[in-house]
């Protein structure tokens, strides 16, 4: 089968593509962590439940309709499917979904704090990172929880006990939240074990957020 014949290749490689990342950049181990990318108002492309990332191919990423029903893909989609389109019913904007098990992010989620911003670099997130209240995996309750933990303010949330939900404009904008996520966990992580950290006010986290949208344009 070549890249012609395969519907929605370029988005599927991606998320084939990312999804290996997330070993690579440590942002979850073996299969855990899903991604998904909004492909039209009505459709969306979700990496596949339970294979190891460097063997999924493009042709095993799901298409999945809005309503759950899979249209195109003989693999089953990622269990969090529920989850992740929770997100785009309440977030038209919104064209990609990552979620991670990275460890200092989760591991602020374990505590059920959320990270503040003691490091610029959480503007790509909001103000901070929220916690969404503890719900089973792979159900409906978990998508509404973080749905309302992130509410139309911020672009991930820590999911109690469980691990990250990051979401933006398009799978590559949400990839790139979760790996701030991340880094901003550690960094707060390894302040707090010296001191205090300085945490910055939500003013200054609304101008650099500003800032940041015109970077490079």
């Amino acid at each position: 089968m070549t890249a012609q014949d395969i519907p929605h290749y370029e988005t599927r490689n991606a998320i084939c593509e990312y999804g290996r990342s997330l070993l690579d950049d440590d942002l979850t181990t073996g299969t855990g962590g899903n991604l998904s990318a909004r492909l039209d108002e009505n459709h969306i492309a979700i990496s596949p439940s339970g294979i190891p990332y460097g063997e999924i191919e493009p042709e095993d990423v799901p298409i999945v309709h809005t309503d759950g029903t899979v249209v195109e893909g003989d693999v089953d989609p990622s269990t969090e499917l529920p989850m992740h389109l929770a997100v785009y019913r309440e977030r038209p904007a919104v064209g990609g979904v990552v979620h991670t098990h990275s460890p200092y992010a989760t591991t602020f989620a374990s505590l059920g704090e959320p990270i503040p911003a003691s490091h610029y670099l959480l503007s790509f997130t909001g103000t901070e990172v929220p916690v969404a209240e503890y719900r089973t995996h792979a159900t409906e309750e978990l998508g509404e929880a973080a749905v309302d933990a992130l509410g139309e303010s911020f672009n991930a949330t820590l999911l109690r006990n469980h691990g990250v939900l990051t979401a933006d404009e398009s799978l590559d904008d949400a990839y790139t939240v979760a790996l701030m996520v991340e880094y901003c966990a550690r960094i707060h992580h390894q302040a707090r074990a010296i001191g205090e950290p300085e945490i910055l006010p939500d003013e200054e986290i609304d101008r650099l957020a500003n800032k940041l949208d015109s970077y490079g344009q």
